[in-house]
């Protein structure tokens, strides 16, 4: 799968010669590759450990999860869960969280943080498999623990206990399904992963564009068919249409504007009129659905050579149609970027993609740990940055799923012939430049 040292020397070769960026660029990959020391897993434990425990000791740990645990504490009451306008789940979700409303708080303090780091640490490995990065490489142990550490929503995620850690887990999983060509099993986890919160639906589009019908009627059927099981065993479940769904379609109130890192809700804090940032927000939201679409049109210009077979291709297209929607959902939160981050950062082993442009980096940079920032954008402000390091994703890879395939012409020489250039017989394709519970 691209990893055979003969492989890499041949992509080296291709890559600029003996000292070019595209050789540095393919040495520091082989480097990473190697299987990671005892010390450097001994650190990236201790990392995540460190996480954890430290997330067990603070007061408000937990504080997302705690409306999911509570809307299963009313549904074993005989209440409505969505009596608590701020539980915002399908009612799949309640059936889900009946195993963790009955364990003790005492246990879960301690569980609740394990778990979230497992769901993200699946995601990870998952992701690293696609692209055929040993689970044992440098890359793999020390690129997840310095992400832990380096990237804050992680931090806040584990803390506040979201469930979207599920889809963090799933998506790499589906994809990575999907791509051996088990659609309707991938079909199956991202149903799941809806169950629980319905933050994949968007990839149903991916399945339509990939033409497999089965997958979609599995990641379809599953959720609604618990949910309706959900449904009849508690009351009123039609408060869910009447008083939750207007709730959030409207974008929650003002305990969520905070940190809600949508254009639609960050465009006019900063002065912009709030139609003018639905347009803004929906134009952008329709530019990268557009980009999958052409992504997905476009084959790797190496694939079938180097190793990819198309990973690529269904990665971005995946990550570009959840860009999309995390544009224009109200609300959107940091730790949505979650979802696509681990697949995208993954596929830096493979030339040509998103991680390998200095653009990547620099719209992550809003997010890095040690990065100072005015106090105007701290704390209750600080949807301005998550805002533009969503805004900058999307249009970094809307630029790439835009592009056009290009060839570049290499010289062929024959005998007795100095170097000539020959289009018909020598064109290649050329690599690419470069706080709520809901």
């Amino acid at each position: 799968m691209g990893l055979r040292p003969g492989t890499w020397l041949r992509r080296r070769d291709l890559a600029g010669g003996r000292g070019g960026p595209g050789v540095r660029a393919e040495r520091l990959v082989e480097r990473l590759l190697l299987p990671a020391s005892r010390p450097w897993k001994a650190v990236s434990l201790a990392v995540l450990l460190g996480i954890c425990v430290s997330t067990s000791l603070r007061g408000n740990w937990g504080s997302d999860n705690a409306f999911v645990v509570k809307a299963a504490d009313a549904l074993l009451a005989g209440a409505s869960p969505y009596e608590d306008k701020r539980f915002l789940y399908l009612p799949s979700a309640v059936v889900m969280a009946v195993p963790e409303a009955l364990l003790p708080t005492a246990v879960l303090r301690w569980l609740l943080p394990v778990a979230m780091s497992g769901l993200l640490a699946v995601g990870w490995w998952a992701a690293l498999r696609l692209f055929s990065v040993p689970p044992r490489s440098r890359f793999a142990v020390g690129g997840f623990a310095l992400f832990a550490i380096a990237y804050k929503p992680y931090v806040n995620l584990v803390l506040i206990g979201n469930w979207t850690a599920i889809s963090a887990a799933a998506l790499p999983v589906a994809l990575l399904l999907a791509h051996r060509r088990s659609w309707v099993a991938a079909g199956l986890v991202v149903g799941l992963a809806i169950a629980c919160k319905p933050m994949l639906v968007p990839i149903g589009l991916l399945f339509v564009l990939a033409r497999q019908w089965r997958g979609l009627a599995a990641a379809v059927l599953l959720p609604v068919a618990v949910s309706l099981a959900g449904a009849l065993l508690m009351p009123s479940p039609t408060l869910f249409f009447t008083k939750t769904l207007p709730f959030l379609l409207q974008g929650q109130d003002a305990y969520a504007l905070p940190w809600d890192a949508s254009p639609i809700a960050v465009l006019p804090r900063l002065g912009v009129p709030q139609p003018v940032a639905v347009v803004v927000a929906f134009a952008g939201a329709g530019a990268g659905l557009w980009g999958a679409w052409r992504r997905w049109r476009r084959p790797d210009s190496a694939e079938g050579e180097g190793g990819d077979q198309g990973q690529l291709r269904l990665v971005e297209t995946a990550c570009m149609v959840m860009l999309a929607a995390f544009l224009v959902s109200r609300p959107s939160f940091d730790h949505y970027l979650l979802v696509v981050l681990p697949l995208l950062l993954a596929s830096g082993v493979r030339p040509g993609s998103m991680p390998r442009s200095p653009w990547f980096w620099l719209a992550l940079t809003p997010q890095l740990a040690l990065i100072p920032w005015p106090s105007e954008l701290a704390h209750k402000r600080r949807a301005f940055k998550d805002c533009a390091t969503l805004c900058g994703l999307a249009m970094v890879l809307v630029r790439r799923a835009l592009r056009s395939a290009r060839v570049t012409l290499e010289p062929v020489t024959t005998a007795g012939s100095p170097p000539r250039t020959e289009p018909e017989c020598a064109a290649t394709p050329a690599g690419p430049a470069s706080r709520t519970a809901f």
